[in-house]
């Protein structure tokens, strides 16, 4: 078989929408799992709501989201003349024809439908058959001349075979009469041109596939395997939307999910592969089929979400981890680390990043670590820091500036003092949390100690014991 081409095609009027991620994350495991090709296409069509900064919003969500894409975006509405072109080639083949019907004539055979009480009437134009030599000279539209009986199939990889009544379907404007393209015929000339072999997006574009196929057979072109794969929707089943939290893909990313929880998580709803529920990107191209995506629609769970993300945040290389929480802070609009932060939160990951199912929660992890002194004790921390234990820590801190920097050293200076004073070591380590952190809930006293080092922990306990 040739090389597999898929491609994603959103529309730049506004932000990448977690559906549309989910479509383009399906083009892409499809085509990179079997060595091919994934292209991205800027359906710019309608000047009026296209903008270039919906655009860069999509090209900047898929980005985060890891999905590359192969060549330059291409933009729908500078290949217009090529469209233009298709279609007075559709009209030399016989397959088209020159339509002079007026927008006032169309509308009244419409009016007259419905006054018979025809819930839907497909337009006969007059002009299908007529000898070119009747031809005015006005303005014309080009008309797909399409099938009047019989049916049009549609073997969908996702949704199995879909008929569709040739007489309910009309004759499609391809070419305006002011010699602008429809969309119908733009996106099927684009995926020829640009060799797609398989055209994966959402079922709510299974009607078009009827009439795309067409304009396919129209120009004796190679009809892609179709797959029109579900919506999403909301936790309580009804169509996604606002009130269900975040729609757009940058919203998660400013929430604080890694962007290998969300490809993750996006590739598990509506697709299965028997039990697996948790796995890489390189695992998810190798297991990842057309055969596996279910019909009925997919319900986002934020829970799920979480706990995906949090497995993953888990895995991931330390350094790369605090790149994407430096992205994580600019796209939710907080400052950035200064170079201190930076060199301590990296020394600190091992300790924070394992039960940490977002980044803020990551974060919140290692505050010890982001501080700067003197440390600010919460009302909770506060209160292990009495008379008694500030005490113990003045007895403490000379012992630590001759002592070797290590876990067993540090845990036997610790449990020598705590038994030196008749209480367990848990009786010790809520004052040193609190001289240390702020908190009550840290990492352990000595994953601290050992993150911001000697000078800084004996800086912090003479704080606090003072």
């Amino acid at each position: 078989m040739s090389q597999i081409v898929t491609r994603f095609a959103p529309s730049p009027t506004g932000y990448l929408h977690i559906g549309g991620a989910r479509t383009a994350l399906f083009n892409w495991l499809f085509a990179r799992g079997r060595g091919g090709k994934f292209l991205l296409r800027i359906e710019d069509t309608d000047r009026d709501r296209s903008t270039p900064e919906a655009t860069a919003a999509i090209l900047q969500g898929l980005t985060w989201l890891g999905l590359d894409w192969d060549g330059e975006a291409v933009s729908q509405f500078d290949r217009k003349d090529r469209h233009a072109e298709v279609a007075h080639q559709m009209l030399a083949r016989g397959t088209a024809y020159k339509c002079f019907s007026t927008a006032e004539e169309i509308a009244a055979f419409r009016a007259d439908q419905e006054a018979k009480g025809a819930s839907y009437a497909v337009f006969l134009s007059p002009w299908r058959d007529a000898d070119p030599a009747t031809h005015p000279d006005a303005p014309f539209a080009i008309r797909m001349k399409a099938p009047r009986t019989g049916e049009t199939i549609i073997n969908d990889a996702v949704q199995g075979i879909v008929t569709f009544r040739n007489d309910q379907l009309d004759d499609m404007i391809v070419l305006r009469s002011d010699g602008t393209p429809t969309y119908m015929l733009a996106v099927v000339v684009d995926d020829h041109d640009m060799g797609v072999t398989h055209v994966i997006r959402g079922d709510d574009h299974l009607n078009n596939a009827a009439r795309q196929t067409m304009v396919y057979q129209a120009m004796g072109w190679d009809i892609p395997v179709w797959a029109h794969i579900p919506l999403i929707h909301g936790p309580d089943g009804k169509k996604l939307s606002k009130r269900h939290g975040a729609t757009a893909v940058g919203d998660y990313q400013a929430q604080g999910f890694p962007a290998a929880g969300m490809r993750n998580y996006l590739t598990r709803l509506g697709w299965a592969h028997g039990d697996d529920e948790l796995f890489t990107s390189e695992q998810a191209m190798a297991m990842f089929g057309l055969e596996g995506i279910g019909r009925s629609p997919a319900r986002l769970d934020f829970k799920k979400l979480e706990s995906t993300s949090g497995w993953h945040i888990a895995r991931t290389d330390d350094a790369a981890l605090l790149h994407e929480v430096q992205g994580y802070l600019t796209a939710s609009g907080q400052p950035a680390l200064t170079k201190g932060q930076h060199d301590l939160l990296l020394r600190a990951m091992y300790c924070v990043k394992d039960r940490a199912k977002t980044f803020p929660e990551l974060i919140e992890k290692a505050h010890f670590a982001l501080i700067s002194r003197p440390v600010a004790a919460d009302e909770a921390a506060a209160k292990a820091l009495d008379t008694v234990s500030r005490g113990i820590l003045k007895e403490l801190t000379p012992r630590l500036q001759t002592a070797n920097w290590t876990k067993d050293a540090l845990e036997a200076i610790l449990n020598d003092v705590a038994a030196a004073h008749g209480i367990g070591f848990g009786k010790l380590a809520a004052p040193l949390r609190s001289a240390l952190a702020g908190r009550t809930a840290t990492p352990s006293v000595y994953d601290m100690m050992l993150v911001i080092g000697q000078d800084e922990t004996i800086a912090r306990l003479n704080d606090a014991a003072a």
